[in-house]
């Protein structure tokens, strides 16, 4: 059975579970969100060392062949052109078809989310460099400069390190293997996911007051990820099915929308793109890893469509061009500094954004937080098909991508 038909029928089944179960018992959603936890926790699993293993052996690779920086290159300039892009057109759909207004809600000493950016730049060079190997899972980014710095290291002369070149190079196969079995779970562990997200869906479906942006996101983000961004595959060495690439990335889509979590969808996400897209082993890791990495403009175009119905919901005065435009531009910021954020990105991006919007709204995400669970969950579904979508053009334009038949996806 194929990976994502598992995954689908998991999901019915935990959301047919959640929406039976009560979900104001306290103890039943204590219950699931423990087992969530477990849950995310045994998704993430294997990312980490697939990560370190596999892109180790794909820089030193790459490096030898001389593509590297040019592969690198190619990569960022394609998520910032579609970054710009996903967020422009959310926050001009938000603009137009702006939402009902949502009731203004108060709350004593808020919780301020934070990027934490200080941090994020931090970590990526702690002061032992074996110490982001025995990290916590959850930011990975320090985890691709380990590699990076190790396939340096392994170019150093041949002599010495043929061997450990062996090493590592069994290890990403070994480590692949093992991920693979732990995407073959994933539909027993979404049960769990979906079953906990119909039981905090039932309180956003009583709350009557998000039903229309729960709508326009919805209907928005199904459009977006199934009619708009595929079409761009056409003007990739004219690709003439792109509604295939859409199809093979189903299984990391069901475990980011019901995860929430990227790093929970990168061992279904990485078979998916070696197995389904056919992007070639020494590319593959590079190319998915700057998308998970800094390709977040879901998740961001999420934050920044939220923004404007709380800026909406506050004032009935229009924002000026400039003012979204610079919206825009905050938000494409963002989208680059989420990679610490696998599991609450769309969330804390709107925490980022209304603080530094101002004007009042600091606090302004507050009258979203009931349904945050649901806005991270979009983001995390189009941040998972974005990738998906320009892994394959990337790979497709860099000589990296080999055809592959639908009966032979996974």
């Amino acid at each position: 059975m194929k990976i994502w038909i598992k995954l689908l029928a998991g999901s019915i089944l935990g959301l047919v579970l959640g929406f039976l179960l009560p979900a104001e018992n306290e103890t039943i959603s204590r219950v699931f969100n423990f087992l969530g936890e477990l849950a995310i926790g045994m998704g993430r699993y294997t990312a980490a060392a697939m990560l370190l293993f596999s892109l180790t052996i794909a820089i030193y690779e790459l490096r030898q062949d001389g593509i590297f920086w040019t592969l690198v290159t190619r990569t960022m300039a394609v998520i910032i052109v579609v970054s710009i892009f996903t967020i422009g057109i959310g926050v001009a759909v938000a603009t137009f078809f702006p939402p009902e207004r949502i009731p203004i809600l108060t709350e004593q000493n808020p919780e301020q989310l934070s990027l934490e950016t200080g941090r994020y730049f931090l970590e990526m060079f702690p002061s032992n460099m074996l110490s982001v190997v025995s990290g916590n899972g959850i930011y990975l980014f320090p985890v691709c400069i380990f590699a990076f710095f190790m396939a340096i290291g392994l170019s150093y002369d041949k002599t010495y390190t043929k061997t450990v070149i062996s090493l590592v190079d069994s290890l990403s196969r070994i480590f692949y293997h093992i991920g693979t079995f732990f995407s073959e779970i994933l539909g027993l562990l979404i049960i769990v996911l979906s079953a906990y997200w119909a039981l905090r869906y039932q309180a956003v479906q009583k709350a009557e007051v998000f039903h229309a942006i729960v709508r326009l996101l919805l209907v928005f983000s199904l459009v977006l990820a199934a009619l708009v961004l595929p079409l761009f595959l056409f003007f990739v060495k004219r690709y003439k099915t792109p509604w295939k690439i859409v199809y093979a990335s189903l299984g990391s889509s069901f475990a980011a929308f019901f995860s929430g979590d990227i790093n929970f969808s990168l061992p279904v996400f990485m078979q998916q793109t070696k197995e389904n897209l056919g992007i070639r082993r020494r590319a593959n890791m590079v190319i998915t890893m700057l998308w998970t990495s800094f390709g977040r403009s879901g998740s961001a175009m999420i934050a920044a469509i939220s923004l404007l119905v709380i800026i909406k919901s506050y004032s009935s005065l229009d924002l000026e061009a400039s003012a979204l435009v610079g919206i825009v531009l905050q938000t494409l910021l963002i989208s680059f500094l989420l990679s610490r954020n696998p599991g609450n990105g769309a969330f804390a991006a709107l925490s980022v954004l209304c603080a530094s919007y101002g004007h009042g709204l600091e606090a302004g995400y507050l009258i979203l937080k009931p349904m945050a669970f649901y806005l991270v969950s979009i983001g995390a579904f189009l941040d998972m098909v974005i990738a998906s979508l320009g892994s394959f053009a990337v790979a497709r334009l860099s000589g990296f991508q080999v055809e592959r038949e639908l009966k032979h996806f996974v």
